[in-house]
């Protein structure tokens, strides 16, 4: 339910945690594949219709309390110029990388203009669900959408941006400040076009030293979040032992990837004004519909109180069956039973 949502995303009490699931739309539905047959990824995401038919195709399933609009964090490269696109086995490729430093002097687009369907989905999605569940837009994280334009492609260590950062710290603040601007615009859009709650993923800050991602990182982070009202969330891969800095992001919610102890979580951001959300390890998935359901509760219980949102530790394998995502969801929805 979307008040179930709202109300633990403030950290409120609540009778069982919300649900959701990070790439909830997605592969390991046969109806998506079906879909998908008929067009191309990037027609997908760019054709609002298509788009909100794929988004509430989990809904139609499962009846999560959140559903994530169909999309990619890197659709904000469009308004700065940088063109992508989708190579199966590869991932996302970006066409004219960041090259030189002279190359992170970006001039910026509308937003509003560019990347207007994403405004049409979010508005299709609102008039869809009304009460029944949180519409929920998101974001990718300045350092993250930076790793990506360094690289040209996906990668374990993101060096690239990295290197950048050693030999041109200039030229590496001014890529970040780029994708702020661009992002600040972006979730207030999303906020506009009736998002009611927002994640940012920087997924692939965690590769900064804590140092650095306070310094260079943390503010940027609070300068977007802080440019909504809704609830934020902000997700960061490989940050265990540091949650003090996200809970210092300004979001709401703290999501958590698989390898932080949500427990142990908890007492780290005790003294935080933040709820959590997470954590189930998306590789579980894979057993048995008793063992998910008995993994999915022990998380449930590990996070002890209010201000939980269930989640995976990271987004859905495309290969998962489906009968165990819909365990999942049926542990969720019975945690007040249990």
């Amino acid at each position: 339910m979307k008040q179930l949502f709202i109300d633990a995303a403030w950290g409120e009490q609540t009778d069982r945690p919300p649900v959701w699931m990070m790439r909830q739309a997605g592969r390991y539905l046969p109806e998506y594949r079906e879909l998908r047959e008929d067009y191309s990824f990037l027609e997908a995401i760019s054709t609002p219709e298509v788009a909100a038919e794929i988004s509430l195709q989990p809904w139609e399933r499962f009846r999560p309390d959140g559903v994530v609009m169909y999309s990619d964090i890197l659709t904000v490269l469009e308004p700065l110029g940088f063109s992508y696109h989708l190579e199966s086995g590869v991932g996302p490729v970006v066409e004219n990388p960041v090259e030189s430093p002279a190359d992170t002097d970006r001039e910026r687009g509308d937003v509003r203009e560019e990347l207007d369907y994403v405004g049409a989905l979010l508005e299709r999605l609102t008039a869809e669900l009304g009460e029944q569940a949180a519409v929920l837009g998101f974001a990718g994280g300045p350092f993250t959408l930076g790793a990506y334009v360094c690289e040209g492609v996906s990668s374990r260590s993101f060096m690239e941006i990295r290197r950048l950062r050693a030999e041109h710290p200039e030229a590496f603040e001014r890529l970040l400040r780029a994708f702020t601007d661009i992002l600040v615009e972006y979730v207030t859009y999303q906020e506009e076009s009736g998002a009611d709650a927002i994640q940012l993923f920087d997924t692939y800050a965690g590769l900064l030293s804590p140092s650095d991602y306070r310094e260079f990182l943390l503010p940027l982070h609070q300068e977007i979040l802080e440019a909504v009202d809704v609830p934020t969330i902000v997700f960061v891969r490989n940050v265990s032992g540091n949650l003090e800095l996200l809970a210092d992001s300004g979001a709401d919610v703290v999501a958590l990837d698989w390898t932080v102890d949500i427990g142990e979580a908890r007492e780290e951001l005790a003294d935080a004004d933040v709820a959590i959300q997470g954590n189930l390890d998306p590789a579980l998935l894979y057993g048995e519909p008793d063992t998910v359901r008995e993994r999915t509760r022990e998380v449930i219980d590990a996070a002890d109180e209010g201000g939980h949102i269930l989640n995976l530790g990271h987004g859905v394998d495309r290969n998962t069956p489906v009968e165990n995502v819909e365990a999942f969801f049926e542990a969720a929805k019975n945690a007040d039973d249990a």
